[in-house]
């Protein structure tokens, strides 16, 4: 949930990159850590494992000050894909404004990012979160790679869905920024219903969307 700090003027907007085991999270936040504008970026931070990329989760803390002057701060945490970590999961998932869930377009990873989606509605359950109201996006990664599911297969399995969805190569940037631009969209209609961004902030949506790139 954001919080929102009256003495200091600051409202922080907390985002999960959610997903199965090295379907590319870390990779999307070293992408969009690089095209973001430098002053408005601090140091991506990445913990690392044997067993998996990300233990704990990365962090890109990001801002943006509005015509009122509220500084505007976005968090943005992975979570590790390894069941055996699922306890972190939920840590991180805590109090999330909003998801991008990761997907890996290989085939042989269908059932993973089947059983890894299932697990982000559970935890988010577990953690307090309604899933049905959370903003979710969903990427399809990895699309420069051989073996994978066609955007047609993709559509047809995810289409019918209320979740945008995007493809992805995030290892050369394609889709990093499409994909974050989708979830501030998704998340900003909570955003101003709570704290009236529009109104007593003058920020409008696109300007939101648009706020760290």
């Amino acid at each position: 949930m954001a919080e929102y700090n009256e003495a200091r003027q600051t409202l922080t907007v907390k985002l999960v990159y959610y997903g199965p085991a090295l379907s590319g999270k870390t990779t999307n936040l070293a992408r969009l850590h690089d095209l973001v504008r430098p002053q408005q970026k601090g140091d991506l931070l990445v913990m690392e494992t044997m067993g998996d990329r990300t233990l704990y989760f990365d962090l890109l803390p990001l801002g943006v000050r509005t015509p009122s002057g509220l500084d505007l701060r976005f968090k943005l945490f992975t979570v590790p894909g390894q069941v055996a970590h699922d306890g972190t999961r939920k840590a991180v998932l805590s109090r999330a404004d909003g998801v991008v869930f990761v997907a890996d377009s290989q085939r042989a990873q269908s059932i993973n990012n089947g059983e890894s989606f299932d697990n982000l509605a559970a935890n988010a359950l577990r953690v307090g979160l309604d899933f049905e109201r959370l903003p979710v996006v969903v990427q399809f990664n990895k699309r420069d790679l051989a073996d994978i599911l066609t955007e047609e297969e993709v559509r047809s399995r995810w289409g019918a869905t209320p979740w945008p969805l995007v493809f992805a190569a995030a290892l050369d940037g394609r889709g990093v920024h499409e994909t974050f631009a989708a979830l501030l969209k998704e998340v900003w209609p909570a955003l101003d219903a709570e704290f009236a961004m529009t109104s007593r902030h003058g920020l409008s949506a696109a300007d939101f969307a648009a706020a760290a790139l």
